[in-house]
């Protein structure tokens, strides 16, 4: 059992040593580390947009942490916005943003369960450009 989890270790790392490399090569290390950069940041408005469904879910015990994780989806994007300069990347964060002020708007409407079905679209369209 031990062995085969250290081969496949091994072998995730060879791969991901031989994409690094090739993409190194191919694009240059500044274009590399924007994009891992979008990749890790588009992995936090991912947990982040989880966290908003559960403190929606859970809105009745706790107000509070819906603005929390809509909070901490906007720094995700100001961090997206201040290190690329990407045209498509760009546009979902605005799309993003959007969407996070209309769940804001609802919230404040009184809405305690908003939709946040155009949250999560949106965020599946900035992973999809910060993986493309």
């Amino acid at each position: 059992m031990a062995v085969s989890r250290r081969r496949t270790r091994t072998a995730i790392a060879a791969t991901v040593a031989a994409v690094g490399l090739t993409l190194g090569l191919t694009t240059g290390c500044d274009a590399v580390n924007k994009a891992l950069d979008c990749v890790e940041t588009a992995d936090a408005v991912a947990d982040a947009v989880t966290d908003l469904q559960q403190a929606v879910d859970s809105a009745a015990n706790d107000p509070t942490q819906t603005q929390e994780a809509i909070d901490s989806i906007g720094k995700s994007l100001d961090k997206i916005d201040s290190e690329t300069g990407d045209a498509d990347l760009d546009k979902a964060t605005e799309d993003l943003r959007r969407a996070l002020t209309e769940v804001t708007t609802a919230i404040e409407n009184g809405d305690q369960t908003p939709d946040i079905t155009g949250v999560t679209d949106a965020a599946g369209e900035l992973t999809k450009v910060c993986t493309s």
